[in-house]
């Protein structure tokens, strides 16, 4: 071991390839072998490296970046051997309801509708493919339309209607995007029926999608599990047992169902540099502890409003794409250590994978001759995700020595790539490729210290691309206008509109004689089967949540006779999950010819009412201005109501919306703020 540790220490003084990694105290350092051996047959499979956009609405604001600026995010993605490489892309199935950060829209909002084009996960999966046509697509659906629980908020009343549902998204995602789904789930951290799965599985056979798998049950290792060990037709057609922030632990029944193990969401953290040491820890220590074979973050990428729930909880981060500024955070180069020297199909080889001073290990080869080592030695304090709650322990700097043995024994050269979270050190590196390291008789030594990644690889595929560096941050535009006149959008929603409940989407108003032919309309009419507390009202936000004093203007269209309304508003505090406590200063009105001030979403507080003589199918247009402590507002240009106090919330974003789930449509948005 002597020898080689002295090669490795003379390769990194004597190298142009890099600095090495600091020094350490030889003396005082643990010692321990590993010895790494296929001769006595392999691992599981190994099942790649996702994340998920969706669950929901967080690639929403990615979608409006442009060029070169959004290919560059997209590259950095999913491009091979260029940054995070990802094996597997997991998106949404659009229910309309809120999935987190927002909603996604349904290709089916209506029994009778049917529409492949809506939202932006078809463009994101071929913008995957485009660069990566071996990526794997998943598709999981978090919310339901209405119409599929036929009134009840429940997805399993009829599982055939539900199955023709989601059968229906695959079949279009093939017939309108020429995309094959390769897997498919059941219903986000919510309950499963085995009955429906039963028929999901039948359906897809019935229309030709053998190879489309299926996921269960995307919420925790039980009771899914001991289902299946019971029920041998269920057993036959789930083929991974997906599991949500397992802690990279798994269950006894897991095991022995012999199926593949995922942990089909896990992340959710935070992508500063205490993100990516809980993304480096649990992308090998799924496995050590857990035997799964693949690990999928939630979530991609952090395109949506950062003052939304999870805020910059991505692998990169890319919020402003009116200025086209984004990050490629920590996150993406831990990913990289991974995904760019394996890929599905490899074998996981049979080690313990414990290291003796703390951290894991784990190593792959593609049974053709090729190793890929991936050691992670990350600090309890700098390694905690979001969930579950990490229990205490130790890692020391530390020499490892490793024995390559069977067919790896004649493997001369490795290639290391490496990374340090520096913390508050801030002495942070990213994946920088060392020298090789020359293994002696079979055998070769690291010295490792604290908050480090190592790859070391038979592979000379790996790199760190870069593009242009983007443009600098810029808060959202203080005067911004959208008169949604486009006649062939290339996505369904407006730029930068962030629904919270419903849906809003481009339209035509065939009938309007001309003023109003392009407008963005509220299309949810029925409260969709939910995930979250969608609200009773929907809402779209937009702009700065930093803005104090504003004025939005919006020429408003009520649909619905008798008890319609719609809103504008400013200064909207909250979205997501937490939709339903929303409070800012809203301005309503209703087709019963009333209006209202309110301090909340919900209506209940109740800051003026009046008469306003707003009629239902003819157009308004509304203004309100906040400034300071006090508001105002206008109808069709005239003073309607003016000094009404608003004191809390302080900030927030604009926003416009519905009374209930009904039509409504908006035209010639405005907003001035400071």
């Amino acid at each position: 071991m002597g020898s080689a540790a002295l090669l490795w220490g003379w390769l990194l003084l004597g190298c142009s390839c890099g600095p090495g990694p600091p020094g350490i105290d030889a003396a005082a350092l643990l010692t321990a072998t590993y010895v790494l051996d296929d001769a006595g047959g392999l691992g599981r499979t190994f099942d790649g490296i996702g994340a998920v956009s969706g669950g929901g609405a967080t690639s929403r604001l990615l979608v409006n970046y442009q060029e070169p600026y959004r290919s560059q995010i997209l590259d950095y993605l999913f491009k091979p051997n260029f940054g995070a490489s990802l094996h597997i892309l997991k998106v949404e199935i659009g229910g309309d309801g809120q999935s987190t950060d927002g909603t996604e829209p349904s290709h089916m909002h209506y029994e009778n509708d049917e529409n492949y084009f809506r939202g932006y996960e078809w463009w994101l999966m071929k913008e995957a493919k485009k660069r990566n046509p071996k990526i794997k697509l998943i598709g999981l659906p978090w919310t339901f339309p209405a119409w599929v629980g036929k009134g009840e908020n429940w997805p399993y009343d009829y599982p055939d209607v539900t199955a023709y549902y989601v059968v229906s998204w695959i079949l279009g995602a093939k017939q309108y995007h020429d995309l094959d789904i390769d897997y498919v789930g059941i219903w986000n951290e919510r309950a499963f029926s085995s009955k429906y799965i039963k028929l999901l599985r039948y359906t897809l056979d019935k229309h030709g999608l053998q190879q489309v798998r299926i996921i269960a049950s995307d919420r925790l290792w039980e009771p899914i599990s001991f289902v299946l060990l019971l029920d041998s037709e269920l057993h036959g057609v789930v083929d991974v047992i997906g599991a949500h922030y397992p802690g990279t632990k798994t269950v006894p029944n897991a095991i022995l169902t012999k199926k593949k193990l995922w942990s089909s969401e896990d992340y959710s953290t935070f992508n500063d540099e205490g993100g990516a040491g809980c993304w480096a820890r649990i992308l090998n220590q799924n496995y050590v502890n857990g035997n799964m074979t693949s690990t999928i973050a939630w979530n991609l990428v952090a395109s949506y409003y950062e003052e939304l729930p999870f805020g910059r909880c991505g692998l990169m981060t890319a919020q402003e794409p009116w200025s086209g500024h984004y990050k490629v955070e920590a996150p993406i180069w831990i990913t990289a250590h991974t995904t760019q020297f394996t890929q599905p199909g490899w074998s996981y080889l049979q080690v313990d994978g414990h290291l003796e001073g703390g951290g894991s290990f784990v190593a792959l080869t593609d049974g053709l001759g090729n190793l890929t080592i991936i050691i992670e030695t990350m600090t309890h304090n700098h390694s905690q995700c979001i969930r579950p709650p990490l229990p205490q322990f130790d890692v020391k700097p530390q020499r490892a020595t490793f024995y390559l043995k069977g067919s790896f024994y004649m493997v001369e050269t490795l290639q290391v790539w490496h990374s340090r979270l520096g913390f508050e050190s801030g002495n942070t590196s990213l994946f920088q490729q060392l020298c090789p390291v020359k293994v002696w008789k079979g055998s070769f030594s690291l010295d490792l210290n604290v908050d480090e990644v190592y790859t070391l690889t038979t592979l000379k595929t790996g790199q760190k691309c870069g593009c242009p560096k983007p443009p600098p941050p810029h808060p959202f535009p203080s005067n911004y206008k959208d008169d949604f006149n486009i006649r062939n959008p290339p996505f369904s929603e407006a730029p930068n509109f962030a629904d919270q409940t419903g849906v809003f989407e481009y339209f035509i108003n065939a009938s309007d004689p001309g003023d109003h032919v392009f407008t963005l309309r509220q299309v949810v009419v029925q409260r969709p089967i939910t995930w979250a507390s969608d609200a009773d009202q929907t809402i779209s936000v937009i702009g700065n949540f930093q803005w104090v004093n504003m004025t939005v203007t919006c020429d408003i269209y009520i649909e619905k006779q008798r008890d319609g309304g719609v809103f504008i508003a400013g200064r909207v505090d909250n979205g997501g999950i937490y939709v339903r406590r929303t409070k800012g200063v809203f301005f309503w009105v209703f087709a019963d010819g009333t209006y209202r001030v309110t301090g909340d979403l919900a209506g209940e507080e109740i800051l003026m009412k009046g008469l306003s003589g707003v009629r239902d199918n003819v157009w308004h247009t509304l203004t309100l201005n906040i400034q300071g402590t006090s508001a105002s507002g206008l109808l069709n240009g005239y003073p309607l109501w003016e000094n009404v106090t608003v004191s809390e919330p302080s900030n927030g974003w604009a926003a416009m919306g519905t009374r209930s789930f009904e039509f409504a449509q908006f035209d010639n948005f405005h907003v001035e703020a400071s």
